[in-house]
């Protein structure tokens, strides 16, 4: 049993090596790594807007600066 654990310990930590970034990204290729397709929401009014809204209706201050009470008329 503790052969198993430490097989298995070993597997789970030559995984995780390869998974360390070794090479960084050269600034010729950061221009196609920033296109709108490669974005996690390409427009980003409307995702300020949907914050906007959410934390208006939820009556909370978020990320976003906005504070609201409720009713939306901030």
């Amino acid at each position: 049993m503790p052969y198993r654990i430490k097989g298995i310990c070993i597997l789970f930590l030559v995984c995780l090596a390869g998974c360390v970034a070794t090479e960084s990204v050269a600034p010729f290729e950061r221009g196609h790594l920033s296109e709108v397709g490669m974005a996690w929401d390409p427009d980003s009014r409307n995702t300020r807007l949907k914050g906007h809204v959410y934390t208006s209706k939820e009556a909370s201050s978020g990320g976003a600066g906005a504070a609201g009470g409720g009713c939306g008329c901030n």
